[in-house]
């Protein structure tokens, strides 16, 4: 097997946004390969939000966005465990992201939101990698639109 290397580790972590010994040990696994490491993250980071999924998230924002012309207004409730989490940068991307994506699509519940394709996935993945990311649980609870 081949040294990991320190800038090795920090690619792969400026990649993925993932922990530094989680980036290590997922370069060992795969021996060193930058790709699998990735995917490797990735399937891993799917499991972590599964194990997240049965916690109660009852904090959180309301996201809002109104057309230029003022003929739309989207809204969206975003749910974490704790307040902490809803004033992280993270989060705030993430409910940004959501929030533009619902006033930009046709969709009116979360169950639909969850079904779009978004950054290359779906949303419900593109979620729980967030999730995965950010450590806690997070749910898209309603969409409103008014037009």
């Amino acid at each position: 097997m081949a040294e990991i290397s320190a800038q090795l580790v920090k690619q792969l972590r400026d990649m993925t946004d993932a922990g530094m010994m989680d980036c290590k040990k997922a370069l060992v696994e795969v021996g060193g390969d930058l790709d699998k490491a990735v995917e490797y993250l990735r399937e891993k980071g799917l499991s972590k939000a599964a194990k997240k999924a049965d916690r109660v998230a009852a904090e959180g924002a309301i996201s809002l966005k109104v057309s230029p012309d003022f003929k739309k207004v989207s809204m969206a409730e975003i749910n974490s465990e704790t307040d902490f989490v809803a004033k992280n940068d993270g989060f705030k991307e993430l409910s940004a992201k959501t929030i533009a994506l619902v006033q930009d699509s046709d969709v009116s519940s979360a169950e639909e939101l969850h079904t779009l394709t978004f950054e290359g996935a779906t949303f419900e993945e593109y979620l729980k990698s967030q999730i995965a990311k950010i450590g806690e649980n997070i749910v898209v609870r309603r969409i409103a639109k008014i037009k």
